[in-house]
């Protein structure tokens, strides 16, 4: 039996990030891509949220994420790029009027942005992915109700620049999430408001994707690591090991060498079999032609763990235009209520949806 999907394109556009939240509180999920959001369930009826600058076929948006700021109800998107001026948000007027953009910190060049609530208060810390400055995170004030006020704290977590790639993972075992960078990780302290966090430089994942997944795949109670290359070819995990003495080292694995420009990956129950699953593809075009593979075809793509075995399924395959790559933000969720997390995949290719039909 093998995992079916019903391919849709829903808008030849070009923006590489895509969520899925309730828009307009009508408790049906929409989809949001860049300039658009797409009203569920059919998801054909699309709505401006505001103009985004266009540079060099590069469009500055390469996150989208919902979260309520000032504590309206209403669910605003936090994004950024990597030449715009910092993390922003795009504040939801609960009509058809354009969305303001604020901006919530100044910085250097953001590669992407990743979530996690890292002190467990329920609501997630905001993770930018900066390269060329040490790794930071910024906290949503709340009021006394736990409702946004529209500001955030910034703590810088990092001490030298975190370089390409960024993760999560309990890397010792001991409950706190870590955070995983190119060249090693850095140790949540028990106040992770304490700072700098220590840094442990451990290995080299070249241009490591965002987010590098934190996954025990031998089953052994070790955090093992799932990394693409973003800029190059490859798709590879990491086996955590530690000898005697609790030295700990890193043993590399390939998964897939034959295609380039694997950016953003998930973990998540594709099959329905209670087990994760890593959903990944081709961010086509990732540095407009100067990547390694960038003209090859493009792809999305699921794989079975199995133990470290990572059996590949193909999703959807062929020349930009006809098929679809995962762009530097896609989403996974279920979008019809039927139980089964379907896939929204954004791109220079184009936004498209793949409606998980599950087995057959």
């Amino acid at each position: 039996m093998e995992l079916k999907f019903r391919k849709r394109m829903l808008d030849d556009v070009k923006y590489e990030a895509a969520a899925v939240f309730d828009v307009n509180n009508d408790g049906i999920p929409d989809i949001v891509s860049g300039e658009f959001w797409y009203e569920g369930p059919e998801f054909t009826k699309k709505h401006k949220i505001c103009d985004i600058f266009f540079d060099g076929n590069y469009q500055h948006d390469f996150c989208d994420y919902g979260m309520d700021v000032n504590g309206d109800g209403k669910i605003d998107i936090i994004t950024g790029s990597w030449w715009g001026e910092g993390v922003m948000w795009r504040e939801n007027p609960g009509n058809d009027d354009e969305w303001l953009t604020r901006l919530i910190e100044p910085c250097s060049n953001i590669e992407t942005i990743r979530f996690i609530d890292i002190d467990r208060c329920g609501m997630p810390e905001i993770f930018p992915n900066t390269p060329n400055e040490p790794q930071f995170f910024l906290k949503l004030v709340v009021d006394e109700n736990g409702k946004g006020t529209g500001t955030f704290r910034k703590y810088a977590i990092g001490s030298e620049n975190s370089n390409h790639g960024m993760g999560f993972g309990d890397i010792t075992g001991n409950g706190r999430m870590d955070v995983i960078l190119k060249d090693g990780w850095l140790e949540q302290p028990e106040n992770p408001f304490e700072t700098p966090w220590t840094f442990h430089r451990e290995f080299d994942l070249g241009s490591a994707s965002v987010p590098v997944l934190a996954h025990d795949i031998t089953g052994n109670g070790l955090m093992d690591l799932i990394c693409g290359q973003a800029h190059d070819y490859g798709l590879a995990w990491w086996e955590q090991k530690l000898d005697a003495q609790g030295a700990r080292s890193w043993v590399k694995h390939d998964i897939d060498t034959v295609a380039s420009q694997y950016h953003d990956l998930w973990l998540v129950d594709l099959d329905g079999d209670g087990e994760l699953e890593l959903i990944t593809g081709k961010r086509y075009m990732a540095h407009n032609g100067r990547d390694p593979g960038e003209y090859e075809p493009i792809g999305l793509y699921w794989y079975k763990i199995d133990g470290g075995k990572f059996e590949k399924h193909i999703i959807d395959f062929g020349p930009a235009g006809q098929a679809s790559g995962a762009g530097i933000y896609f989403w996974v969720a279920d979008l019809n209520g039927d139980g089964r997390p379907d896939i929204v995949a954004p791109g220079k290719d184009g936004l498209y949806l793949f409606e998980n039909m599950g087995l057959s």
